[in-house]
């Protein structure tokens, strides 16, 4: 798994757990829709502000966002 895949499976897997279509995300995280879903797909990579931008989307810590991608990518 890449570190792409691994980082758009675990924004879906918080997007979904808040019950949030991608429209509400691009709307809370001021990030267009169409980049969240490719952020998902794992076709784009995130800069650090856009992993910041939704860190503060799902009300928690960037730094809690990267561990749970390195959960992903430990465990494949």
């Amino acid at each position: 798994m890449t570190i792409e895949e691994a980082f758009g499976q675990t924004i879906r897997e918080l997007r979904k757990s808040k019950k949030l279509p991608q429209e509400a995300l691009s709307d809370i995280s001021s990030l267009d829709r169409s980049f969240i879903s490719q952020l998902e797909c794992g076709n784009k990579q995130p800069s650090l502000i856009t992993i910041f931008q939704l860190a503060e989307a799902f009300n928690m810590s960037a730094a809690n966002i990267i561990s749970m991608v390195e959960e992903k990518i430990n465990s494949k």
